[in-house]
């Protein structure tokens, strides 16, 4: 037995302690005037939580995970998996626990305050101690835990804190969250005093209307609320008092508590300014506690914004406009301090997504850093809250067990007390993939008696049936649902509420297949309304390859445009030593580690683009708003007509006076000239003027449409013989590889986990054995019939080379049997000499792009560095790809070199690597460059989908058996 009494409750395993001595949350930010105790404490780090403190210390950075701070607990990475074996409630004996101690100077002038200690965040059990006396216990990781000194410590004096955190308790069940595990303090630590008459809560409401109610409840921490006190408001500078019709009431409510005090400020604020994403227009609210003389005890400020939210039938409304909610998934992370973000980093964040046309961010999946709220409300984001509740490996065992029914009310109940007053929360979410029980059901209750002016969702609820009317969820919010499930749904007649994914569309790797076809589907039927892509970041930490350990805070600088620098790497799931983990599924985002943005995010901005070509008529371009609540006059926009003979044209564009969804004819910018082929005229939108996410010309989107289609080119074959080798290939002094058919790409992650990879293995695609069965020769055209064998067929091809001027036309045909009936890819590799570095292309880009993720990526005339072409996926695989290339020239900085002309749009990749040698690496330090270029030309190539979890691609984007017909060619420079 111990003497300390914070160690006899054992915390760690009792279900029943969610905390003691720990405050009631409430949505007051005392940040503004506290005492920060951020930077180094004294640390010791011990095998399991009742193992006796001693020996050296060593120093640990607060707020920051001991996990990336040169310990021996390194992070570990599972999706559903718990870390160990034990069920609920257990926690295993072996259970690292941090020890962090440092001494606080209390300022002589908080004499005769309330002193309170404020622990950001701490996983998973946190313990407090000053001087040696237990203070408290908190769970929750994901929330602050606040605790008063006030008998505790002495003003002017010195004290000693220390904060005990234990990594695994039976609260890890329910924290099993698809990311990496750590252990640590991973938020801000302060100290903070107040009057002891103070404000113990604030509620706003602030409604479209312009009607504001503030709700204030008053403690004085000596025992009674004296008498006389009163609250004032100010909106803006704009005074405002309390309203006594309901003080009236109070004083007459017999339940009223002597310690307790509750007041409520009403005003109407004329002419008021709406908050939604696309204006988020914001007032300063300063509320004021004041003595019976007068004298102000405590303030209280916030930015409000005047909005409402509500569900009507099955829309999902903000102020009365139906919206679409084009959102994201997103962790607090960063990949050199953990679960640690600081300001910066949130902004970073959010300005990027802003940048990209996402309006929307779920909290996947427990309430993020506070500052995060902040920036939504002031750049624009509709928030869906979510607890921190996920007990994804034993999620039928908590639902219903009554020993954590008091853990999921009291995180949904903290989570909407502290975020409550944020106009950027539009929806409390009760958690993720816990399956679905009573706890849920009195979370729920709790939420809707205590705030009922937002909806609620949780998918676990839904997911049971998207019609139903009375569980937990007030939206129909499935994850990666089929989209043809999904229009059925809207069209059944049968929906009773909103259908918003809560995630869709699986980023890991080369991914995000289909965006734009969900997209349309989605803002053709009512009833859908969107969802969260799967996820902002890939989680990816960076490591040192040397010792196989995390870089920390000194990696700052080691990377750039997703790539790490030589000697490190972006670790995944298993890079630590451990044994079992969940591999590269955590590198499932949109962005790189390094926030560098993936070619999936172009796809998004110009899916969600405010402004857009509808169509081409012949009095002109017709235009459309696509914005719920904004004119277009924030933007600008330059014309640009490519024309397929290497001209483009530009010209300024004057956007039309467009309300949200109007649209409007404008004559075209340019008489398109005769000649030159196809021609596509692209306007490109930039910001007209700084806007707090994008200084002034920042590209918006580039919406564009097809003028002209191409004109048809003959080719002119000359009377000279093919050279071609003993085994029937082409021979040519630019390629060191002559071309052969190819039906293989090294698998995406999708394909690998979606079981495609396994396949196209077992049929042997990745090994196909050549058989020449002949070779004929007739008036300068080669003919070359082939067979391709692999285990479970063989397909047939036949080449034909004719000599043209400067080169050779090869025109192709691949006859593939039915047991191929789903491929990667059907067309022909080469690989040329070194020294072509540099590749010019007529089709789309000059983002990477695919025959199902193509929309972000405007045809026109490209150039860019080989080197620059290959994306670097985290796990190595498929990537690098165009599409739609109608030519291409490879040159050597002496403008010497080859180029490719198609017979009609195809993917073309031009990269270092071979498909094997991407196929056969788990990290890209492990990659050698070839000196020369490995091209691709396809006839036909598979989308990508999001099968790594979700919808594989559309049919329409499958390589299906039968005959494939290609040509190409190619003349040296």
């Amino acid at each position: 037995m111990t003497s300390d009494p914070l160690l006899a409750l054992r915390p760690w395993e009792a279900p029943e302690v969610t905390s003691w001595g720990r405050q009631p949350m409430n949505a007051v930010d005392r940040r503004p005037g506290a005492l920060p105790l951020d930077g180094d404490w004294r640390f010791q780090l011990l095998r399991a939580p009742d193992a006796p403190v001693g020996g050296a210390w060593s120093s640990a950075r607060v707020p920051g995970v001991w996990t990336m701070q040169d310990t021996d607990d390194l992070p570990q990475y599972l999706n559903i998996r718990m870390p160990f074996a034990e069920f609920p409630p257990g926690s295993p004996a072996a259970n690292p626990t941090g020890v962090y101690e440092r001494e606080v100077d209390v300022p002589a002038e908080w004499a005769g305050r309330r002193i309170v200690l404020q622990v950001g965040a701490a996983e998973s059990v946190l313990l407090v101690q000053v001087d040696g006396r237990p203070v408290g216990v908190s769970k929750d990781s994901h929330l602050a835990a606040e605790f008063d000194l006030s008998g505790v410590v002495r003003p002017g004096g010195r004290a000693t804190v220390r904060l005990t955190v234990v990594k695994w308790s039976d609260a890890s069940h329910i924290e099993d969250q698809d990311q990496w595990w750590h252990g640590g303090i991973t938020r801000s630590v302060l100290l903070y005093a107040t009057d002891p008459l103070h404000l113990a809560d604030v509620t706003v409401r602030a409604a479209y209307s312009g009607e504001l109610r503030v709700a204030c409840r008053v403690r004085d921490a000596g025992g009674a609320v004296p008498e006389g006190w009163y609250v004032t408001g100010e909106v803006d500078g704009r005074p405002f008092a309390q309203d006594a019709e309901f003080d009236r009431a109070n004083v007459e409510d017999e339940r009223v508590s002597d310690f307790l005090g509750e007041a409520r400020l009403l005003t109407t604020v004329p002419e008021v300014r709406t908050w939604n994403a696309e204006t988020p227009e914001l007032y300063d609210l300063t509320v004021r506690l004041h003595r019976a003389d007068g004298t102000v005890t405590d303030t209280s400020r916030h930015r409000i914004g005047f909005r409402d939210v509500e569900i009507v039938g099955r829309d999902l409304l903000v102020n009365g406009e139906r919206v679409f909610i084009r959102g994201v998934n997103r962790h607090d992370f960063h990949p050199l301090t953990g679960r640690t973000v600081s300001y910066d980093d949130m902004r970073a964040d959010l300005v990027l997504l802003k940048r990209f046309g996402f309006n929307a961010i779920r909290t996947a999946h427990y309430p993020n850093d506070p500052a995060l709220y902040d920036l939504a409300d002031e750049l624009g984001f509709y928030v869906v809250d979510e607890a921190d509740i996920e007990s994804h490996d034993h999620a039928h065992e908590t639902a219903d067990d009554p020993r954590y029914l008091n853990a999921f009310v009291d995180r949904v109940s903290r989570m909407v007390l502290r975020d409550k007053n944020h106009p950027s929360v539009i929806i409390w979410s009760l958690g993720n993939e816990s399956d679905y029980g009573a706890n849920h059901d009195a979370a729920a209750g709790w939420v809707r008696r205590h705030d009922p002016t937002r909806p609620i969702q949780y998918e676990g609820a839904a997911k049971l049936d998207w019609a139903a009317t009375d569980d937990a969820s007030d939206i129909a919010c499935p994850m990666y649902a089929p989209l043809e499930d999904c229009v059925a749904h809207a069209l059944s007649g049968k929906q009773t509420r909103p259908l918003i994914q809560c995630e869709y569309s699986h980023a890991m790797g080369n991914s995000n297949g289909t965006l734009a076809d969900h997209w349309a589907a989605i803002e053709a039927t009512p009833g859908l309304q969107g969802g969260f892509i799967w996820e902002f970041w890939d989680h990816g930490i960076l490591q040192r390859v040397s010792d196989g350990r995390p870089a920390g805070r000194g990696g700052a600088g080691l990377y750039d445009n997703g790539v790490a620098a030589p000697g490190y790497r972006w670790a995944y799931g298993g890079d630590f030593g451990e044994s079992d983990h969940d591999g590269a599924f955590i590198a499932d985002g949109v962005v790189f580690p390094d926030r560098t943005p993936k070619p999936a995010m172009y796809e998004h901005r110009e899916i969600a683009a405010p402004v857009r070509i509808e169509c081409f008529r012949h009095e002109g371009i017709v235009l459309a708003n696509h914005q719920h609540f904004r004119t277009l006059d924030w933007l600008s926009g330059e014309w640009e007509l490519v024309l397929a003979d290497g001209r483009t044209l530009t010209g300024p564009a004057e956007l039309p006076d467009l309300r949200p969804g109007e649209t409007a004819a404008v004559p075209l910018p340019f008489e398109v000239p005769r000649d030159g082929g196809e021609a596509w005229l692209t306007l490109r939108v930039t910001t007209a003027e700084d806007q707090p996410w994008a200084p002034r010309g920042t590209e918006v989107c580039v919406p564009q449409i097809r003028l002209r289609g191409p004109a048809e080119t003959p080719v002119v074959p000359v009377d000279r013989s093919v050279e071609v080798d003993g085994e029937g290939l082409l021979v040519h002094p630019l390629l060191t590889l002559a071309p052969t058919l190819t039906l293989w790409r090294a698998p995406t992650d999708n394909d690998e986990l979606g079981g495609m990879a396994l396949r196209w293995r077992t049929w042997g695609l990745d090994a196909l054995v050549r058989k020449v069965v002949s070779v004929r020769e007739d008036a300068g055209r080669v003919t070359v019939e082939a067979e391709y064998a692999g285990t479970a067929g063989v397909v047939r091809h036949r080449q034909v080379l004719t000599a043209v001027e400067g080169g050779v036309r090869v025109e192709e045909e691949a006859e593939l049997p039915e047991a191929f009936h789903d491929v990667a890819r059907v067309g022909t590799v080469f690989e040329t000499v070194p020294g072509l570095d540099l590749l010019e292309w007529f089709g789309q880009g000059p983002w990477e792009s695919y025959p199902d993720r193509r929309a972000g990526a405007p045809v026109g005339h490209h150039s860019l560095p080989v080197d620059a072409l290959f994306t670097p996926y985290l796990r190595p695989q498929e990537s690098g790809g165009r599409h739609g290339v109608r030519r291409f020239t490879l040159s050597a900085p002496d403008a010497t070199g080859l180029s490719v002309a198609l017979d009609e749009p195809r993917q073309v990749s031009v990269t270092r690597y071979r498909a094997e040698d991407l196929a056969s690496a788990a990290h890209h330090d492990e990659l050698v460059p070839r000196p020369g270029c490995v091209v691709h030309v396809d006839a036909a190539h598979r989308g990508l989908g999001t099968a790594s979890c979700g919808p594989d691609t559309a049919p329409s984007y499958l390589v299906a058996p039968g005959i494939h017909r290609w040509s190409w060619t190619l003349r040296v420079l």
